[in-house]
């Protein structure tokens, strides 16, 4: 039964998902923001809000 030989076939996988794999990556790899988020100054408490029905 040559299905059951995994021979022809999975070499042929592993290559393709490792070629997936990295194709998928550097694609992902790309989407990163380039603007790092900065940081605000914490010192500053934030305003109340008005509730005028309490």
């Amino acid at each position: 039964m040559p299905q059951l030989n995994p021979g022809p076939w999975f070499f042929i996988f592993t290559m393709l998902w490792l070629i997936y794999l990295i194709i998928l990556l550097s694609k992902t790899n790309n989407l990163k923001t380039l603007n790092e988020p900065t940081t605000q100054n914490m010192n500053n408490k934030p305003q109340s809000w008005n509730w005028p029905w309490i």
